[in-house]
């Protein structure tokens, strides 16, 4: 982002101010052009008229270099903001390869193949990003992630535990949940347009791509957990006392996620406390626990992995704003 500095200018009745050069020609703009103004309690932005606005392009050139992978580069083209994704071939581009295109697709939220021939693939993202609306992307990856964490703590009481391995499964809707809150928080934080359309501050964006991090990983870690309870070792009862142990913990993630996304300070304060409670009953399970004699490492495991899940939501919530009066 390049800052200019114009000093304001009277004419008659009017107070105006030049559009840098450089950002008139980029944008193919003249005198008859119609721009949109954004203002705040201390700033004015101004950005291309919506139907003036050019998509974004760019060009994956192929075959790749050497340690290059087509996903990756398309995945980042995507999390980057791009609307169109070129890739130009000098040679047949192989089916296999082409399979890895199509398999991106399926992972990228809007992305489509709109044209291919046989050195070309066009990709383009069909959807319109200020329909989007990050509270609910992110209470989507919230609900999708504790789906799966009910579903692991009811493995721990089932005798049926093959459920468990396919959490993987559902960790893909995640992850595409989750790459489309990342590219509309890129893009909010390149596009003022879109920041006003959301009512986010730039603080408020920051807080969503951590709030979007913690939870993914809250996901990765509960298929980790699933993998583990499904070939555990333990006892019933051992399994029984951890399923009491974590049974608890949905509401409280509940209502830390609507603290957040609605900047809830009270709901927010209620979270923490009930937070803070939750980690004292396990500090206590964990305190009895280490009285005893002989204690199989996988029990201490699986207790330290339903830590780290549950604190996952403990600190999307400590995002939420305190108030401070003045």
């Amino acid at each position: 982002m390049t800052k200019f500095i114009r000093r304001l200018q009277k004419i008659g009745s009017s107070i105006l101010v030049t559009l840098p050069k450089e950002w008139v020609d980029a944008n193919k703009l003249d005198k008859s052009s119609q721009v949109e103004l954004e203002t705040g309690q201390d700033s004015l932005s101004i950005s291309v008229n919506k139907d003036n606005r050019p998509s974004k392009e760019v060009v994956i050139s192929y075959p790749l270099p050497k340690d290059e992978n087509i996903v990756a580069d398309i995945t980042g083209a995507y999390l980057l903001g791009y609307d169109i994704i070129r890739i130009q071939g000098k040679k047949s581009i192989p089916n296999e390869d082409r399979e890895k295109i199509r398999t991106s697709m399926r992972r990228l939220v809007g992305m489509e193949i709109i044209d291919e021939d046989a050195t070309n693939v066009n990709v383009q993202f069909l959807l319109d990003a200020t329909t989007l609306q990050p509270d609910k992307i992110l209470k989507r990856i919230s609900s999708l992630a504790l789906g799966m964490y009910n579903d692991v703590v009811e493995g721990l009481i089932l005798d049926d535990k093959s459920n468990l391995l396919t959490l993987s499964n559902r960790d893909i809707e995640v992850n595409r949940q989750y790459f489309l809150l990342v590219r509309l928080i890129r893009s909010t934080m390149i596009d003022v347009r879109l920041a006003g359309a959301f009512s986010l501050e730039k603080i408020d964006i920051l807080d969503y791509r951590v709030a979007a991090n913690l939870l993914e990983n809250a996901a990765d870690t509960i298929v980790e957990l699933g993998n583990l309870i499904a070939n555990t070792s333990l006892s019933h009862n051992d399994l029984k006392q951890l399923y009491e142990l974590a049974k608890d913990f949905e509401p409280i993630a509940i209502k830390s996620i609507d603290a957040f996304t609605e900047n809830n300070r009270t709901l927010a304060i209620q979270a923490i406390s009930e937070h803070s409670k939750y980690q004292e009953k396990i500090s206590k399970f964990r305190t009895n626990l280490e009285k005893k004699k002989q204690v199989p490492i996988d029990y201490l495991d699986l207790i330290y992995m339903f830590e780290r899940i549950i604190k996952s939501w403990d600190d999307v919530v400590d995002l939420v704003k305190p108030i401070y009066t003045k």
